[in-house]
């Protein structure tokens, strides 16, 4: 019989994320799938209505439009992603050992990060350094996709397009597919996130960071310090800028899952599961994230599956299928130190109701 969950137990829980020394502030919700636990808490420098940048959780926004177009016919899956762009706008983003695979990709190979294309953000450029070591160490520049496509094509992929078993997290492919929706409904993703996803769902504190002075969202920190990337997350739009709260998030994340964007069945064809090591060490399928649990931390009743997506920022957004539990929030700590924190929370609350 499953156990319930009490507010004293959930607020020791979100207190406790803060106890990780990269974590300054923690945001909590919790919901089942019937709605009979719904909570919310905030420890630390954040409060529960508190507004965040989601980062990389973003990336479920673009999965969920992808299928949306896929299902009224205007995409497929297995498209050559050179048909979205202008001819030869994209030759040389893909060259290995000689060879230009570009005209190979897919849109599936982008959702999937086995794409092979570098990621502008963490891979070395030229000069030894990464777009990551500046934007962390302070100096907030743009990267639109007409930047990183120049930049990228001055790196070496990894692998082959689809080669088997090879997966790369990569924001590049995000990039990518954020022009490509732009492309076929002729708008700004912006106003594509707005209309479809977030009006739908009668969201009132979440969108696209576009007004550089907007400063209404939570401080974010890079290990101690502060860190303000207005410039920046005005330009990644399709990878990682939007803000959000963790309620709202919640009810963009059950809507995902439940069926009201895109037939609950497409949610199968999403797991097809290669496990990236870096950033952190998760699986990947097409356009979604499971954790790696392993059978130790719970060896007489497995987890399995945890699903949804992290964000560099510490946001996360997940379900657990086994207990219909939802969760969503951030620990606000770009540097990866604070992401243990949540993903120790979700698991005690999983254990805590079986």
């Amino acid at each position: 019989m499953k156990k319930t969950l009490n507010g004293s137990f959930l607020t020791t829980i979100t207190q406790n994320m803060t106890r990780n020394r990269s974590v300054f502030g923690a945001l909590l919700c919790v919901e089942s799938g019937d709605k009979s636990i719904s909570w919310l808490g905030a420890a630390g420098e954040l409060n529960k209505d508190d507004r965040f940048y989601i980062a990389s959780v973003t990336k479920l926004c673009i999965t969920t439009l992808i299928l949306m177009l896929r299902n009224e016919g205007r995409l497929k899956l297995d498209d050559k992603i050179v048909s979205y762009f202008p001819e030869k706008h994209l030759d040389g983003l893909h060259v290995s050992k000689g060879v230009d695979y570009t005209d190979q990709i897919t849109i599936t190979h982008l959702l999937s990060n086995t794409s092979g294309i570098p990621d502008y953000f963490s891979h070395k450029q030229p000069n030894g350094k990464t777009a990551a070591d500046d934007l962390f160490g302070g100096k907030d520049e743009p990267w639109p996709l007409e930047r990183t496509l120049k930049h990228v094509k001055e790196m070496s992929p990894k692998f082959r397009p689809g080669q088997k078993g090879k997966a790369r997290y990569s924001d590049t492919n995000f990039q990518l597919l954020g022009r490509i929706i732009e492309t076929i409904t002729g708008k700004g993703l912006a106003d594509v996130f707005k209309e479809r996803i977030f009006d739908a769902l009668e969201l009132e504190n979440t969108y696209a960071y576009k007004d550089t002075n907007d400063d209404s969202a939570a401080q974010m920190y890079y290990k101690n310090k502060k860190l303000h990337l207005p410039n920046y997350i005005a330009s990644v739009t399709a990878e990682g800028g939007l803000v959000s709260t963790a309620s709202e998030l919640m009810v963009f994340l059950k809507a995902f899952f439940n069926g009201q964007f895109f037939p609950k069945e497409d949610l199968e064809d999403l797991k097809k599961w290669n496990l990236i090591w870096f950033p952190g060490q998760f699986y990947f399928g097409i356009g979604l994230e499971k954790l790696w649990t392993p059978r130790f931390i719970s060896p007489f009743k497995p987890i399995r599956e945890i699903i949804g997506c992290w964000g560099q920022s510490g946001a996360f957004a997940f379900h657990h299928p086994g207990s219909d539990l939802y969760f969503t929030g951030t620990v606000n700590q770009l540097s990866g130190f604070g992401h243990s924190a949540a993903f120790k929370a979700m698991i005690k609350v999983i254990k805590k109701t079986r």
